[in-house]
């Protein structure tokens, strides 16, 4: 179905708080009844400083609220009125200060009671300062949000108007209309949370040293897109990339494999689905000293210790979700992936070949043999877009299978 078919006579509420970035909510509401939605806008006291209601009247094509106690519309409950009549609330731009209200259910000005009156799906496009976005109160607010079923799209990285550089900037209004069309889509996963693991993890050895492995993160944030696509709901724990955070996917960003643990842990009490496709270190250092290693001796002897193991804890969890591996491996690829398959208690592993030319880490390409109690499926040498598509298919129809 194209995504104009998908968004006819869907009724969007765009919120717009006050901020640079509320100069594409023009062009969002353009984009959004191009593609044959019915929009509604509702603005902020402080969204109408950066950008005026008669601008978004006349794209919208209907007067634009700004008001919680407006003489003309709170007879009728227009607050109300406005909450139940959508079907999709979207706030872009949502400023820090709207992302903590709305965390901490304040309902102090139009905006706010109608994101907490609706039963529509809730998104919320962040757009601040980059420090505003790292700083723990957003943090923390971000999650309390992601816990309320409230999706985060975005920020993307990249030049602010502040001149500083970072997370921070509001997706194009034509990522957002996406979003859209896919949180209105009921997919196999509709409904289900998923969390993914990607990319490498770092073990400190000192201030400016450490331990990692050659995993770029791609084949998990594929894998975080397709279980997007798919419906669901999907959190991305990831160790240190270069990559953007795919579209409809919140990403919680962590370095060692102690705090990818913490991470998961934290998360998979709500969720249906874990794929663990992140290479996490093995092994640590057993200390982490405070200063630089000098150059001494002609060989360094390092102690190391054993990291827990993420997956083999998640698999342990009595009524966890159904439980999704990687194996890299340079050889004997699928004996080893049966023996972890059966020692951890999986539902599923993919395996690859790692080591080779163009296949493995860093790669855009790859194939991988999937295993199950019973049962595998070979899928070939792809890009690996493709790929996390094909075996998210193999994922959905073995978890529904299991049901």
């Amino acid at each position: 179905m194209s995504a104009l078919l998908s968004l006819k006579g869907r009724r969007v509420v765009v919120g717009i708080t006050g901020g640079i970035a509320a100069y594409k909510s023009a062009e969002l509401v353009r984009c959004l009844r191009q593609r044959g939605c019915e929009v509604r806008v509702v603005m902020t006291e402080g969204a109408q400083r950066f950008i005026t209601p008669l601008t978004l009247q006349a794209l919208s094509g209907h007067r634009v609220s700004t008001e919680l106690l407006d003489p003309e519309a709170e007879a009728s409950m227009g607050h109300i009125e406005l909450a139940r009549w959508a079907d999709t609330v979207l706030v872009a731009p949502a400023s820090a200060n709207f992302m903590a209200r709305l965390a901490h259910g304040f309902a102090d000005d139009l905006l706010t009671t109608i994101c907490l009156a609706t039963q529509a799906i809730l998104l919320v496009a962040p757009a601040m300062n980059q420090q505003m976005w790292r700083n723990s109160a957003t943090r923390d607010n971000r999650e309390l949000l992601r816990r309320r079923n409230i999706r985060l799209l975005g920020p993307a990285e990249g030049v602010q108007a502040c001149g500083d550089t970072g997370p921070g900037r509001m997706w194009e209004p034509e990522e957002l209309v996406d979003a859209v069309v896919q949180m209105g889509e009921r997919g196999p996963l509709s409904g289900q949370a998923v969390v993914v693991t990607a990319g490498p993890t770092r073990e400190a050895l000192d201030p400016v040293r450490y331990l990692s492995n050659r995993s770029s993160g791609k084949m998990g944030y594929a894998v975080a897109a397709a279980a997007a696509q798919a419906g669901a709901e999907v959190v991305l724990v990831s160790g240190p990339t270069s990559l953007p955070t795919p579209s409809g996917v919140y990403r919680v960003d962590v370095e060692s494999a102690q705090e990818m643990r913490q991470a998961v842990l934290g998360l998979v009490d709500g969720c249906q689905l874990f794929i663990a496709a992140a290479a996490v270190a093995d092994y640590r250092p057993v200390t982490v000293l405070g200063e630089k290693i000098k150059k001494g001796e002609s060989t360094l002897t390092l102690p190391l210790e054993r990291t827990d193991d993420i997956l083999a804890d998640v698999a342990a969890r009595e009524a966890g979700p159904f439980t999704v591996g990687f194996a890299a491996e340079t050889d004997n690829v699928e004996s080893y992936a049966e023996a972890k398959l059966m020692r951890k208690g999986l539902d599923m592993i993919a395996a690859n070949q790692v080591g080779g030319v163009d296949s493995g880490f860093d790669s855009d390409n790859n194939a991988l043999t999937v295993i199950w109690p019973g049962g595998k499926v070979e899928l070939p040498y792809i890009d690996k877009h493709t790929l996390a598509q094909q075996l998210m298919e193999v994922v959905i129809e073995r978890y529904h299978a299991k049901d």
